[in-house]
């Protein structure tokens, strides 16, 4: 705590100017502020500024502890953010220009903003205004801190591949692969792990790809997690068997693959599905978890289309499709054999 203040400091809140800045007793006042309080502009926004950094726009609010930014190949503007107060896990927004995404602390930095203390707000009140995040990253099995994404580049992954999106991971051996949907306008996503179990290490977070469609994966150390040092990955130009689009049908999910799937293997394959409490506190466990029966496991002809039925799919809810049992016609494991799917619109 410091007493200096760069740029407006707003008196909304519950600690005034001076306790902020010069308390007898920091500790002890600390929790009554909010976690990410935001009393000079613009914590918790994303900015847009002009290519010749003269003018600034407020371009979104609400987010807690982001640590990735980055355009996917449809020009869709991506923010991963961190679990915490106001995060049940962490997600993977979609930005909309305007929009609110979770986190009340930035609001009191709206031109139109009505001067409430965002913390005396209803968490009923504020889920009505949150922009829903187009994915979730299951929070210590997927993914504990998401960091920067990245479009895959021709050249860089197999064909099917290029234009999807990779994530930096800081806590897990990992990287993330999203695979897009788009339900009646609403992008939704799934995300899969990708190269771990590999040698790649923790601490992933800054991603660049060079322009021999090596992948730079810069790491970060922090105090309680990451690694340091660069590792470059780089494809062998091989097929690798994985999933490489998901889609959400009206009674269950229809997945392609890279390789042909053995079919005797499918009934291995398990569903489940849960949902998080939006509220103040740190983070959520799952709530109204449950297995969904998968009803039929279908390959179409060209031995690379499944399609599962599992019945209608809840909104609100991400449903995790579990195929690691699944083999390849050769006999190979998936390289990431788990996707976490988001449904925030259910296809009709």
């Amino acid at each position: 705590i410091l007493p200096e203040i760069r740029g407006n400091f707003t008196s909304i809140g519950r600690l005034t100017r001076e306790e902020m800045t010069a308390p007898s007793d920091w500790n002890a006042i600390k929790g009554k502020a909010g976690r990410m309080y935001s009393r000079v502009p613009y914590r918790g926004w994303v900015l847009r500024v002009s290519p010749d950094g003269k003018e600034m726009e407020p371009y979104a609010s609400g987010f807690r502890s982001p640590d990735g930014i980055g355009f996917d190949a449809a020009g869709r503007l991506l923010v991963t953010d961190n679990q915490g107060d106001w995060r049940a896990t962490s997600p993977l927004y979609s930005v909309k220009k305007g929009g609110f995404h979770g986190n009340p602390a930035s609001l009191v930095w709206q031109n139109d903003w009505d001067g409430r203390d965002p913390l005396d707000i209803s968490a009923k009140e504020l889920d009505i205004l949150h922009h829903q995040p187009a994915g979730y990253f299951a929070q210590g099995e997927l993914a504990n801190s998401p960091t920067q994404p990245i479009a895959v580049p021709a050249g860089a992954l197999p064909e099917t591949l290029v234009g999807q999106t990779i994530i930096g991971e800081m806590n897990q051996p990992t990287l993330v692969r999203v695979l897009d949907d788009e339900v009646e306008g609403t992008h939704q996503v799934a995300l899969l792990p990708f190269l771990n179990g590999s040698p790649l290490g923790n601490g992933n977070h800054r991603l660049a790809f060079a322009p021999d469609g090596s992948l730079y994966v810069g790491k970060t150390a922090l105090s309680w997690a990451g690694s340091s040092g660069i590792t470059r990955i780089m494809w062998n130009g091989k097929n690798f068997p994985a999933v490489d689009r998901l889609k959400a049908l009206p009674q269950g999910f229809a997945l392609r693959f890279t390789e042909a799937i053995d079919p005797a293997t499918l009934p291995g394959i398990a569903i489940r599905r849960h949902t998080y409490r939006y509220h103040a506190g740190y983070g959520s466990p799952k709530v109204d978890e449950e297995e969904i029966p998968v009803a039929s496991a279908t390959v179409l002809a060209d031995g690379l289309t499944l399609t599962l039925g599992c019945g209608p799919l809840k909104e609100g809810f991400l449903h995790l499709i579990d195929l690691s049992a699944v083999r390849t016609a050769a006999g190979k494991p998936l390289l990431g054999d788990k996707a976490w799917y988001h449904v925030i619109k259910a296809p009709r």
